[in-house]
């Protein structure tokens, strides 16, 4: 039987560059400083020799597998799309290796992940929950490395998150401002026994700018949006125009949903923004290019996924710290939507 080329090994390495088999480890871990053109020598030689590091006797000798894990409540939305993107590109910056889990709100999901880190199939987790009831965080006090992104509330794992209830308050006021008084909400309602965090705390936003601008909150202009998609969001628009109440402008929880409202108000006969004003929430990337585009809210999602995957590897050098929170920045983009 003939055998394939002898792959190339650190001591090949460190040969050819002229350095020690410890320094070309040095330069792979990037655990102690070297210099930088001894550096570049090392780097050279990898690449002349096509050397491939073996991962699997390195994670031996570290007990890591140099895989996180990313987990989404639904893949399939624009924003998480461009979510699972920006932290692949952050770990991959970072010598990391992204699994990818969609928990579709289901905690067994949650559990599962939490059971491959324990046993070292993967470093750290990053979780999306979204009520922490339901969240594995709320009932497991002995958790691996994990780090928190989106609303869910609590002081037990870092977390990255931006300010939905200021956010909420943001949205309604400038719409408002454009002269709306009945301004429907597509996405959730306070009271419900399963209303998601991120609904809530928008909900509140809204609410405390009704309460500013003296208008009196009216609880038929609130629909409960199960899926938080196009087909939602017209689902939502559907219900909302069978009520029969009277609106001027919709505060949609997601840009999907906005998307699938002004569809159906379109098809209803009703123009945007002339005659009902729309807004959405993340700023996919749909929201410039929709005839009329979308004022909506938009984050640094680069900003968010490499927060949350620093906060991630740093938790996993040391679990001993406080919890920390880190929270990016937001920003209302007003655009055609919302301008007459």
């Amino acid at each position: 039987m003939t055998r394939g080329p002898r792959r190339a090994t650190v001591k090949d390495v460190a040969a050819l560059a002229g350095v020690s088999p410890k320094t070309v480890s040095n330069v792979m871990n990037e655990t102690v400083f070297v210099r930088p053109d001894t550096r570049e020598k090392v780097l050279a030689a990898m690449a002349e020799l096509d050397f491939v590091p073996n991962l699997s006797a390195r994670s031996l000798r570290s007990g890591r597998s140099g895989v996180i894990a990313l987990a989404l409540p639904d893949l399939a939305t624009a924003f998480s799309a461009d979510m699972v993107h920006r932290v692949v590109q952050a770990a991959h910056e970072r010598g990391m290796a992204v699994q990818i889990e969609e928990t579709a709100a289901e905690p067994k999901r949650e559990h599962d992940l939490v059971s491959r880190a324990r046993e070292h199939q993967v470093d750290g987790l990053i979780l999306n929950p979204i009520r922490l009831q339901d969240s594995i965080i709320a009932h497991d006090d002995h958790l691996p490395p994990v780090v928190l992104i989106g609303e869910v509330e609590q002081h037990k794992v870092d977390r990255v998150l931006i300010d939905s209830r200021q956010a909420g308050y943001e949205v309604a006021a400038h719409l408002l401002d454009r002269g709306a008084r009945r301004i429907a909400v597509l996405g959730g309602e306070t009271g419900a026994r399963d209303a998601t965090a991120t609904s809530v705390q928008r909900l509140e936003g809204y609410h405390r700018a009704l309460r500013e601008y003296a208008v009196e909150p009216d609880a038929s202009l609130e629909i409960d949006v199960e899926e938080w998609s196009m087909r939602g969001g017209a689902e939502a628009a559907e219900e909302l125009l069978g009520r029969g109440v009277e609106f001027d402008a919709i505060m949609a929880f997601t840009d999907s949903i906005a998307f699938g409202a002004t569809h159906v108000l379109q098809e209803h006969g009703l123009e945007v923004p002339r005659d009902v004003l729309v807004t959405g929430f993340d700023d996919v990337e749909h929201a410039r290019f929709m005839n009329p585009s979308l004022t909506t809210v938009a984050l640094d999602r680069r900003a968010f996924a490499e927060a949350a995957v620093d906060l991630l590897l740093t938790r996993i050098d040391d679990r001993t710290s406080p919890p920390r929170a880190v929270a990016i920045p937001h920003e209302l983009v007003v655009r055609a939507s919302t301008t007459r």
